[in-house]
């Protein structure tokens, strides 16, 4: 693991096995005029909530919490503050995802312990053509797949359709829509001439795997635990199921997929090895299809994914919520690892 571990940072009363007594929470600064649309907009608009929602919990452990917003003023607010130890809770900076590796450049710089990756692992998270070929390298299995810089750019003649069309530097689903799915090269560069415009950034192209689809959450501390759960949808009728933006961020009902457990030891080693690969640290999700032959595809990786109680609405905590694991028992953990972590 690449992330540092900072000599003396924690040398206090409390020790490392005991709970902080000041702790903050970094969130995205959300603002509209950051985002290029409103769906991007909307993936952060509750980013203060949330940060809020897990204070709330850390309340609960008699721990002080001081909320800060990732903008020009952070480093300043965190020298006057001195708090033990950090939750990164960023998903962006101005609107910028890649600018979230900033935030434990930060912590590294102050000497402030916090949870989630360091500056490799997420500056990883936002490079989804790098992460791919990181894992097709090292044996973990992903469609096939190419980066687009140019609507124009030639068609590699091996790839074939159906293909989705994804943003590379952007997750939460973003532009993951139902007209993201292309079974002609016509419909496929008209997406791509949307997709690079719009957000000014190159476009990822991938084999579409019709099948099932799982999400699988790594925790450390300890011991390294995976849970793993597969997405079941209502709809049986539609040719492409999957977890768009739609029905992510847009659906009113409660009932368009589900989750239920999935076990199998083979893909619990593909998400360890993943892991490890990508440089993530604390927690992280990977997003998985399984074909009607039963192989697996790796389709999304993220390190520092939405951390938050199940009120949030976070799919980490829903997860583990059918292990029974309470979202009091991941923050403990997540907490205590980070401070031992940091131990001198």
């Amino acid at each position: 693991m690449s992330k540092t571990k900072l000599n003396g940072a924690t040398t206090n009363s409390n020790g490392f096995n005991k709970f902080p007594k000041k702790v903050g929470i970094i969130h995205s600064d959300v603002k509209r005029r950051y985002f290029p649309t409103y769906e991007q907009y909307l993936t952060e608009k509750d980013a203060v909530a949330d940060a809020k929602a897990v204070a709330g919990y850390l309340k609960k452990l008699d721990i002080k919490t001081t909320l800060f917003a990732g903008n020009v003023k952070l480093p300043e607010k965190l020298k006057k503050s001195k708090p033990q130890m950090v939750i990164n809770l960023i998903g962006s900076v101005r609107g910028n995802e890649f600018l979230a590796a900033t935030i434990p450049a930060l912590m590294e710089l102050l000497e402030i312990p916090y949870t989630g990756a360091g500056i490799l692992g997420e500056s990883l998270s936002y490079n989804k053509f790098l992460t791919k070929k990181l894992l097709e390298q090292n044996g973990i299995p992903v469609p096939q797949f190419q980066l687009f810089n140019t609507p124009n750019d030639p068609l590699n003649p091996t790839i074939r359709f159906p293909l989705i069309s994804k943003l590379n530097e952007i997750h939460g689903a973003v532009e993951i829509t139902n007209d993201s799915v292309s079974e002609t090269e016509g419909h496929l560069r008209e997406r791509l001439k949307f997709l690079i415009k719009t957000y000014e950034q190159p476009a990822l192209v991938e084999e579409f795997i019709v099948g099932r689809e799982v999400s699988a959450i790594l925790l450390e501390g300890g011991n390294r635990k995976i849970y793993m759960a597969e997405k079941v949808f209502s709809d049986k009728k539609s040719k492409y199921l999957f977890a768009s933006f739609e029905n992510t961020w847009l659906a009113k009902e409660d009932n368009v997929f589900h989750f239920q457990i999935y076990k199998d030891n083979i893909l619990k080693e593909y998400v360890r090895k993943a892991f490890d690969i990508t440089d993530m640290a604390d927690y992280g999700k990977f997003d998985i299809r399984i074909d009607s032959s039963g192989r697996y595809y790796f389709l999304d990786c993220n390190s520092n994914t939405m951390f938050g109680p199940p009120e949030t609405e976070c799919p980490l905590s829903n997860i583990l919520n059918l292990y029974n694991v309470p979202f009091i028992d991941i923050l403990k953990r997540l907490v205590m690892n980070t401070m031992k972590m940091y131990k001198s």
